[in-house]
């Protein structure tokens, strides 16, 4: 069974877009996480 009817293409590219937005949230995660280590790191930094 191959891809080129319609119902396996669209299970494929809905398959493919899922597994793009898991990596992109997981990115925008760590992205944030950076962003108040950053935060924290420069407020610990000017107390001192």
């Amino acid at each position: 069974m191959g891809r080129n009817n319609a119902k396996n293409i669209k299970a494929h590219n809905d398959k493919l877009h899922k597994a793009q937005d898991k990596e992109k949230s997981k990115k925008a995660a760590r992205a944030e996480q950076l962003k108040a280590i950053v935060k924290k790191f420069n407020e610990d930094k000017s107390n001192s």
